[in-house]
């Protein structure tokens, strides 16, 4: 008796809905358990922690090199001992004595602070070189020496690496040449310096002059020029080159290139009065300028024979800028930003009326 095969509907899945390649997600969740499940959230958590870390440390890295770059620059304040910095590399053009301003400074300095750090450049010997910054640097050596206090022990600084001799001076003249008081005799001595010195390749002042003020304009590197040239034909009896205004230091300048021998003269009568102070000294090149109620005689070398009267020039700051004077014997000058046409005349008459008034008053106490 042969058996009947049965037969049983299987429901097969349509093609549709038969997952090629990877298993789905949501198929893994029903099969694993419950410690599978927190591997795999541990392992994602892990990957997101991955990449967190390799986001930061990313990040450092530009940070440290750019740190390393500001660094290298002198962006970077740093604080120096005093005792590890020299002024050995470059010429200054202030020379060792007394500073007017220095104690200002100091004042400065206890109330507030350096608001300007200096700037340096590293030594092979582990010391610093001074680029810019000698008066900030001689403040806080006083400062530390009066007081003993280590707040002034050690210096804020840029610090960067050793850069061109030229560069280093640039930077310490383009810094100077905003200072008020630096003097054309001080730029003039620099730049011999620099001219004289072999390490500079620099054959001659005029080269130095238009290298180390090349930021200055025509007119002042023609001052400058003059200044090296004047210190050079005196520079055996000048005792206060720094008092020497502009104006007598070039018109000096060029008598002496008009008549090379009056150098001797001004040079005798210099000599002549060992203890002058600068005051007496700017008196004594004047002389040679022009003459004067003490000092009638023609000078030597001038030409023409018509004497000229001794005239005094100054400048004078108001609220529309400054004013140009000159002044001589029974006549004053006075240039200045006002449209004096505009002025009230009752007002302009008062003005130099009171300013004739308090000038008479000196003359009266002077030779009373």
């Amino acid at each position: 008796m042969s058996r009947k095969r049965r037969m049983f509907d299987i429901d097969m899945p349509s093609m549709e809905d038969i997952p090629v390649g990877k298993v789905p997600d949501k198929v893994l969740e029903k099969r694993r358990g419950p410690m599978a499940a927190a591997i795999s959230e541990n392992a994602e958590a892990l990957r997101g922690q991955q990449s967190t870390e390799d986001t930061i440390r990313a990040e450092n890295d530009r940070l440290a090199h750019e740190l390393v770059r500001l660094r290298s620059e002198g962006l970077v304040t740093e604080h120096v001992l005093l005792a590890d910095v020299v002024t050995e590399k470059l010429t200054r053009d202030r020379k060792d004595g007394p500073d007017p301003e220095l104690d200002e400074l100091k004042d400065s300095i206890r109330e507030i602070g350096l608001s300007n750090p200096i700037r340096l450049e590293r030594r092979a010997d582990g010391r610093y070189e001074l680029i810019q910054g000698m008066r900030r640097l001689s403040a806080y050596r006083a400062l530390y020496q009066e007081t003993g206090n280590e707040v002034y022990a050690a210096i804020p600084a840029g610090i960067s690496d050793g850069a061109d001799l030229n560069d280093s001076y640039r930077r310490m003249v383009d810094e100077n040449l905003i200072r008020k008081d630096i003097s054309f005799a001080e730029m003039g001595a620099l730049a011999r310096a620099f001219a004289e010195n072999p390490a500079n390749e620099c054959p001659d002042v005029d080269k130095a002059v238009a290298l180390l003020f090349k930021s200055a304009s025509y007119t002042k590197r023609s001052y400058i020029r003059s200044f090296a040239s004047l210190l050079m034909m005196l520079d055996k009896v000048l005792m206060h080159p720094n008092d020497i205004p502009r104006n007598v230091g070039v018109e000096l300048k060029r008598k002496l290139d008009a008549d090379p021998g009056l150098a001797r003269h001004v040079s005798t009568s210099l000599m002549n009065e060992p203890d002058r102070d600068g005051a007496r000294e700017v008196a004594i090149l004047r002389s040679f300028l022009e003459p004067t109620a003490d000092n009638p005689k023609k000078v030597p070398g001038a030409s023409g024979g018509k004497t000229r009267r001794a005239k005094t020039t100054f400048q004078v700051s108001g609220r529309a800028g400054v004013a140009k004077c000159s002044a001589s014997s029974g006549r004053i000058e006075l240039r200045y930003n006002l449209d004096f046409t505009r002025v009230n005349r009752a007002k302009l008459e008062q003005a130099i009326a009171s300013l004739l008034d308090e000038l008479q008053e000196d003359d009266d106490l002077t030779h009373g």
